[in-house]
């Protein structure tokens, strides 16, 4: 910094202080949201800066320093107010009311160069009204696990936030499930909306449809503009939510992932994944893998993801009653599994190859698929890789080439169903046209990375930044899974 310059001249140099910023949802009054004061940390260590984000935004990143993203996001200069938001929320399965940001707070919202307002919202800024005796700060673990998880999913299609930019920020924290004193970090990330189905339900509690249909006026215009002109939009809101959580949780589904803590405060009124606390990615086919270790029941275990969210979904019914007409709502979520299967059916088909197939033959090529993972417990990420790695137009001359020398093969057990899959793929090569080869080679390798991001994988990375403070594995591993290595 010129010693010449004070900090408000060095800040209004500070991309991220000059930005537009909208106060769509400050505008809806203090009944939503409590305005509250970010921490003051002892340390700033920018630790992760997502530069393919800020084109989205307007900004070159070439023109934005480390130090800009430290003062706006590490020492929250001139950014106010900071909203934290009140939510309920049904959390396996049992109503809490006391709920609400308690380690984060909304930052500010923007308007995107795609025309989208998007939330940048904090995760481990401190204490707010909300954060029930709890310190309202991050682990550096579960900074490092958001930033890897959001950066994996968007890569692999699945309507994600991201991460914009993780900051070190020098306390030592204690925790039940982490090695402790663990170190600690601020996040911000960067998505659509912060209103969940939680924000609604909450008004329902206090009884308050005033409020209910003043946050839903405001949805629409802000996340579902193309409605408004439709005089049945509240309804017709309320389809397209539907919609768009049953392609999420097949997206989710298709890219092996679970998401672990499915409550109703962790759905977005706007369909899109966000929040990576326990999540993992499944290591073979299990039905039942469960990714939280205190989720005894396998409540939220991979296979129950879309009835859980078709669920949540009905849940938020009862604070729209009073706007939207239940049979309607009823009929409207009716064709969730049909929207889940389509998308759940396409994303599959992909990670085989196929942009499209008649469906008998995508059904029956999908069943077996998911068979043979089931019953030989082959890596799930691993198969679609060795399909891509060795694929070759050779496969359509005999049933006995698909998959050769693949590191995926059956000795026994699942290899009778193996050889049914083979035998489909090659039949289903020879009614397809030579010069589409080239197309499912392309399709293969845009829809399944090499890198997967299981547990022992973030570990390895985890290892030397706990031991070492060595980032080097971390920053690989990211660059990896943003160029889809």
């Amino acid at each position: 910094m010129n010693l010449a310059e004070t900090p408000h001249q060095e800040n209004s140099h500070n991309p991220f202080l000059t930005l537009n910023y909208e106060p769509a949802l400050e505008s809806l009054g203090d009944d939503y949201y409590d305005e509250v004061i970010a921490a003051d940390f002892p340390q700033h260590i920018l630790r992760w800066r997502n530069d393919s984000v800020l084109p989205l935004l307007g900004l070159d990143p070439q023109k934005v320093t480390d130090e800009n993203f430290i003062n706006a996001f590490g020492k929250f200069q001139e950014r106010k107010p900071l909203l934290a938001l009140r939510y309920h929320g049904y959390q396996f399965g049992t109503y809490n009311p006391d709920l609400g940001d308690g380690r984060g707070f909304l930052y500010g919202q923007v308007r995107g160069t795609d025309g989208q307002l998007y939330d940048f919202g904090t995760k481990g800024s401190g204490k707010t009204p909300y954060s029930r005796g709890g310190d309202g700060m991050l682990t550096l673990k579960g900074g490092v696990r958001e930033v890897l998880a959001a950066e994996a999913l968007h890569q692999l299609g699945v309507r994600t936030s991201r991460c914009l930019t993780m900051i070190e920020t020098g306390l030592s924290l204690w925790r039940g499930d982490e090695p402790s004193p663990t170190r600690s970090s601020v996040m911000v990330r960067v998505n659509s909306s912060h209103i969940r189905f939680g924000t609604f339900e909450r008004l329902r509690y206090l009884q308050r449809p005033d409020l209910t249909q003043k946050l839903l006026d405001h949805v629409i215009q802000y996340y579902y503009p193309h409605l408004q002109p439709e005089p049945d939009q509240y309804v017709l809101f309320y389809a397209e939510l539907v919609k768009r959580v049953a392609q999420l949780v097949a997206q989710w589904m298709a890219a092996g992932f679970c998401h672990a803590v499915l409550n109703t405060d962790n759905m977005s009124i706007t369909g899109e994944s966000f929040d990576y606390g326990p999540y993992a990615f499944i290591p073979t086919y299990d039905p039942y893998f469960t990714a939280a270790y205190f989720d005894y029941y396998r409540r939220y275990c991979y296979s129950h993801q879309p009835s859980i969210c078709q669920l949540n979904l009905e849940l938020l019914q009862e604070p729209l009653q009073g706007i939207i007409d239940k049979r309607e709502m009823d009929s409207a979520l009716g064709k969730f599994h049909r929207y889940y299967q389509a998308e759940y059916r396409s994303l599959m088909l992909k990670k085989l190859g196929f942009e499209q197939l008649d469906l008998p033959a995508a059904n029956e090529l999908l069943n077996l698929t998911i068979e043979f993972l089931q019953h030989s417990q082959v890596g799930y990420h691993q198969f679609f890789w060795e399909i891509t790695r060795t694929f070759t137009a050779k496969w359509r001359d005999e049933p006995e080439m698909v998959m050769n020398g693949a590191d995926v093969i059956p000795t026994s057990g699942a290899s009778s169903i193996f050889e049914n899959w083979c035998l489909v793929y090659h039949q289903i090569l020879n009614s397809l046209d030579r010069e589409y080869m080239d197309v499912i080679a392309q399709t293969l390798v845009n829809h399944n990375p090499q890198t997967a991001l299981l547990r022992p994988v973030i570990e390895s990375v985890w290892e030397p930044i706990a031991q070492e403070d060595n980032w080097q594995p971390f920053n690989d591993l990211l660059q990896k899974i943003q160029s889809k290595d």
